[in-house]
């Protein structure tokens, strides 16, 4: 929006957190709650963002992803003082500035749009948010005259019986126009038990000075909740998650019990996929269209291609080609590129390695440090020996070789395309292609060997 600017405020300590990371760092759905409120305002369309920073600032700074402009709030003496750490930054400016504060990660860019665009139509020196809630204790009441105007808010612990009963609340998100904003700021005091500068107060201020201050409404009051402690943060992180899930069910994705299942904000998904309860979805994770994931699978910055179905398994940063399964119970981990029409099956680890296309992986298997062919059958239990003691090595396996069960690769080797290898061998040589590889002790047996011993199981022996 054309010469609207905003000011989001977010020096406080928040300790009721208890923690040694800043409120407004602490992530919600994968990102962090200030960064969910900057992109609400980039979203009602305000482009220039000044950010107040103050406790843990380096943290707070370096958390925030957008391109935003900063200022310091050295002492933190209240949301008025605050906002006054902004004002150079805003002198000589015109229009209007939307004010609101770090740790709302609920708020939408509709809201703000609609906010803004209300106070610049009506003219008013400034709007405040407000909500009509059924259990107002705590918050600022909303005072209107007899014209319906706002013209003061009350605090909680200010309040008489009269006024608690009020239901009308401050959001604490507001837009001034700019001049009047300059002027109400410089009229503000701190005669108060906290000595605190209250940013509420500028209401009362504009007011008395001749100004106009309108309110309007909420619709859905679940947008203006803050978050001051962990119990809040869950709520807020169960809001923001059902409606991240909602967001791909009307895009085409079917969630069976959309509550049991966690999406971070940046995951994408194709439609027709079926997101199976309890699946974990993070980061930068996109999957394709008519997968089926789940149950119960974590999944973290992976890409996931078509018709691919993921069970029970746990993958992260790896990438998984069409037509493929995983699972139940196999781990990716970073750096495995599975390929087209893959099988990776129960309890199978893959580890930095490539998988070609049509391979089949059933079970028990770890492949670690690896360039596997295509049509390649590994048997259960094979093991990639890729660790030394002092560096990680790597193997190759040409295309349709099979690898029979119990075999152990002892990297750095090659196993050629179209080479077999019999069960139970240590591999330690290049494999030719085309040839059968067997390396195993020759089976040698001892007649009466644990009569002689008196070894007999169940028997007690004289020695």
């Amino acid at each position: 929006m054309e010469h609207v600017y905003a000011v989001i405020l977010a020096a406080g300590a928040g300790t009721r957190m208890k923690s040694e990371k800043a409120k407004v760092a602490h992530e919600l759905c994968g990102k962090p709650m200030i960064n969910w409120v900057i992109d609400a305002v980039k979203g009602a369309g305000v482009e220039e963002i000044i950010v107040v920073t103050g406790y843990q600032e380096e943290q707070v700074r370096g958390c925030i992803s957008e391109n935003v402009i900063f200022t310091s709030q050295k002492e933190q003496l209240g949301t008025g003082h605050a906002l006054m750490q902004a004002m150079p930054l805003l002198n000589g400016r015109k229009g209007s500035c939307l004010v609101l504060c770090g740790d709302i990660p609920l708020i939408t860019a509709q809201t703000l749009r609609n906010l803004a665009e209300n106070h610049i139509n009506s003219g008013r020196a400034m709007t405040v948010l407000t909500a009509v809630v059924e259990d107002p204790h705590g918050y600022g009441r909303i005072i209107r005259d007899s014209m319906g105007n706002a013209c003061r808010i009350v605090e909680q612990k200010d309040a008489d019986e009269k006024q608690r009963n009020i239901k009308e609340i401050n959001s604490g998100i507001y837009c001034y126009d700019i001049q009047w904003l300059e002027e109400s700021l410089k009229k503000l005091d701190n005669n108060n038990m906290q000595k605190e500068y209250y940013l509420t107060d500028t209401v009362s201020i504009i007011c008395e000075n001749g100004g106009s201050v309108g309110a309007i409404t909420l619709d859905n009051h679940e947008e203006m909740l803050g978050i001051n402690d962990r119990v809040q943060l869950a709520a807020a992180e169960r809001i923001l998650n059902r409606r991240i899930i909602e967001r791909h069910m009307k895009n085409g994705v079917t969630f069976l019990i959309p509550d049991s299942c966690i999406v971070e904000e940046r995951v994408s998904i194709g439609s027709d996929t079926v997101i199976y309860p309890g699946t974990i979805l993070k980061g930068s994770t996109s999957i394709g269209s008519n997968c089926v994931i789940g149950p119960n699978c974590m999944i973290s910055d992976t890409t996931i291609d078509s018709n691919t179905k993921i069970i029970f398994s746990v993958i992260n940063d790896s990438r998984i080609g069409a037509n493929s399964t995983v699972g139940p119970f196999a781990y990716l981990r970073p750096g495995s590129i599975i390929g087209e029409k893959v099988k990776i099956g129960d309890f199978v680890e893959i580890k930095k390695s490539v998988i070609g296309d049509e391979t089949k992986i059933s079970h028990l298997t770890y492949v670690g440090d690896a360039e596997i062919g295509k049509n390649v059958n590994l048997g259960c239990g094979v093991v990639f020996v890729n660790y030394d003691g002092k560096v990680k090595n790597k193997t190759i396996v040409g295309d349709n070789s099979f690898i029979g069960c119990n075999v152990n690769l002892i990297s750095p080797v090659e196993v050629k395309p179209n080479s077999y290898i019999a069960a139970g061998s240590t591999i330690t040589e290049e494999v030719p292609e085309y040839s059968l590889a067997i390396a195993r002790s020759r089976q040698t047996i001892i007649r009466d060997w644990v009569i002689r011993r008196g070894m007999i199981r169940g028997e007690k022996s004289d020695t």
